[in-house]
């Protein structure tokens, strides 16, 4: 082969590297993400990496990015991701180094920025706690997918427009809602629909 040839051959295999490159971050910036679960919140449904010991090989998810961005509107029960600095504003910049192809290149964002959590409240929903029973709009929520009672209470909270709130489904051992105050739709990252490991538990949401 010549040269010339091998060259050219180099050439257009480039393009083809760049092209996939190019479209796997588009992808994941703006469609789907994977993502691994830390933490212990959202036990039973979700098993999280260890924070202590991190030996613990934690669930993996994917992620609808775009749900919340074409129009979709939260509800009740969806298990969401958080972008918990609710102090700063959300941007194409944080949604391009979110994307794992962009991380390999610039090293892993910290996985304490993000949360796994369910949606309790709706816009304009009433959430409280009394007499060891959640209420929703006055209604008594039945949640066989939480790990145990919930031990402590927090204030009655009116959800505002543009806002969710979220829990736990492991409530004695998670920081949500109940202490940062309901979450602005802008800073979920996504909706999950897909468990895709461990292989043997694979579920969708």
């Amino acid at each position: 082969m010549s040269g010339k040839r091998i060259v050219l051959e180099i050439f257009s295999w480039s393009k083809v590297i760049v092209f996939v490159l190019v479209f796997s971050v588009a992808i994941t910036t703006f469609l789907l993400q994977p993502f691994k679960v830390s933490g212990e919140s959202m036990e039973p449904t979700l098993d999280g990496v260890d924070l202590k010991e991190g030996d613990m090989k934690g669930d993996r998810l994917w992620v609808f990015k775009s749900a919340y961005t074409l129009g979709q509107q939260p509800e009740y029960k969806d298990v969401v991701v958080v972008d918990n600095r609710l102090d700063e504003k959300r941007t194409v910049k944080d949604k391009l180094l979110e994307s794992p192809v962009v991380n390999m290149v610039f090293g892993d964002k910290n996985q304490d920025n993000y949360w796994v959590k369910r949606v309790i409240g709706e816009p304009g929903d009433t959430i409280e706690y009394k007499n060891g029973d959640l209420y929703r709009n006055g209604k008594v929520l039945e949640e066989a997918y939480i790990k145990e009672e919930m031990l402590s209470s927090f204030e009655k909270v009116v959800v505002p427009e543009g806002h969710v709130f979220v829990m736990g489904d492991n409530r004695n051992n998670s920081h949500d809602s109940r202490a940062v105050g309901s979450i602005p739709v802008d800073h979920l990252v996504g909706q999950v629909f897909l468990r895709f490991y461990p292989f043997d538990q694979l579920k969708t949401f």
